[in-house]
């Protein structure tokens, strides 16, 4: 087996042990503890060392994890690599069930912006967290996964929709209901979800308060296409991301202070107090230069790079792009570029990216969108405007973005890992 493809495989189990944010940050929790990186509460009073290496999560759904080779954070600054835990998805309602004409169904909530035919006639799991009372009174929250297909949201017959095949629509109230049990079962959400907390953790609880689960399909992730040129997954926008950040910073963050920013809430514009447009980021900052002037030091001699999926040229919509700036699979990651400031990348920013891939042998693409459409947004501009870092704005191409399974290549990811590990040993990060 050869290197890529090992890489790939690490890749593809990371997003089958992540159907949730709560998921993926336990995930990266485990990764880092076993590379040595401690872990930091922000309840607690921190006293960090030189040359340690450390993580501290919010939510269970963010994480932030970084090196201190040097305490002189002030004129080295940060190589910050940004990602974020979130993708679109199917949420459960509070009062989730449902009966109607013989069937048991979970009530849902579109999260961020979902291509809800692909949802159609696949195998759903039900994954996320789930706060309880414990037997001896207190309160505790637990992580679950069923890891099996237990809901189905069945397509209507062509026969009952003949115009089908012309374009139709999917109302996110009425028809994504998922089937889950007929209605001779007896279900009761809540002691269901018990019982998987005493099936995964061997707690019994007595009585499950409030949860926060999200349904995802059951395929598993796969190298596909003739010569497994392409990767078929879900949620790659944005764990692909996440663990491409993970790996740079494990293989290259012992030189120059570095830091990798995983954030939920993206897909719903990063307001939260996890999220990229709350202040989490800025309160580890401070934490680690509590001097105002040091502070500010520290961020312009940083650089954050943002790495979320971009749209790569489709051959069945070509035009959907503009072609002087139209991505290909499998050449390499995209700068973005965005005038009107939806994308952070600027000249510098781009230059200090263009040095290392020249250096790498490695080739660099430019995304700009079609002048007569919309463009979407990252947290780049919002980390931005949040502290002020210098910040680029990069993606690996994919299909299919916001469908239940994407489409990215294989040899992309492994290229962008040692592009950002080269950036986390940099010397300088400014001009």
């Amino acid at each position: 087996m050869n290197t890529n493809t090992e890489f790939n495989q690490s890749l593809l189990q990371f997003i089958a042990q992540s159907p949730t944010p709560f998921h993926a940050v336990e995930t990266m929790k485990s990764r880092l503890s076993a590379q040595g990186f401690e872990p930091l509460y922000e309840r607690d009073e921190w006293v960090l060392t030189e040359g340690g290496k450390y993580f501290v999560t919010r939510n269970d759904s963010s994480l932030i994890a970084f090196t201190l080779p040097s305490f002189d954070v002030a004129h080295r600054g940060y190589r910050m690599i940004g990602a974020h835990t979130d993708s679109p998805c199917l949420k459960l309602k509070p009062n989730a069930q449902v009966t109607r004409f013989g069937h048991h169904q979970l009530a849902v909530e579109v999260y961020g912006g979902v291509l809800l035919h692909t949802w159609l006639d696949r195998d759903l799991s039900l994954a996320g967290r789930v706060t309880a009372k414990l037997e001896n009174g207190d309160l505790a929250s637990f992580l679950i996964d069923f890891k099996r297909p237990l809901a189905y949201i069945p397509n209507l017959a062509i026969h009952l929709n003949r115009t089908a095949n012309e374009g139709f629509s999917v109302n996110p109230q009425e028809e994504i209901l998922p089937i889950i049990a007929g209605s001779q079962t007896e279900l009761e959400l809540r002691q269901l979800l018990a019982a998987q907390i005493q099936h995964e953790h061997g707690i019994e609880v007595s009585a499950v308060l409030d949860f926060e689960l999200s349904l995802y399909d059951t395929q598993a992730p796969a190298l596909v296409g003739l010569h497994e040129e392409y990767i078929a997954a879900a949620r790659l926008d944005n764990l692909l991301s996440c663990f491409v950040g993970l790996e740079a910073l494990l293989a290259g963050g012992d030189q120059q202070p570095a830091m990798l920013i995983c954030t939920d809430h993206e897909e719903v514009g990063s307001l939260s107090s996890c999220g990229a447009n709350g202040p989490f980021l800025e309160d580890i900052l401070r934490r680690i230069s509590p001097i105002p002037e040091q502070y500010v030091q520290a961020l312009q001699s940083s650089m954050l790079i943002s790495a979320d999926n971009a749209h790569a040229q489709h051959p069945n919509y070509a035009s959907k792009h503009d072609a002087r700036h139209a991505p290909v699979i499998n050449q390499g990651a995209v700068i973005k570029v965005n005038n009107n400031q939806r994308y952070a990348s600027n000249s510098e920013t781009a230059a200090v990216y263009r040095d290392i891939a020249a250096q790498l042998g490695q080739t660099v693409q430019t995304f700009v969108v079609r002048s007569d459409m919309a463009c979407g947004s990252t947290i780049g501009p919002i980390t931005a405007g949040q502290i002020g870092v210098p910040t680029l704005d990069i993606g690996l191409p994919t299909f299919g973005m916001h469908s239940i399974r994407e489409l990215a290549g294989s040899q992309d990811a492994q290229r962008l890992t040692e592009l950002l590990t080269h950036f986390c040993r940099r010397e300088k990060v400014r001009p």
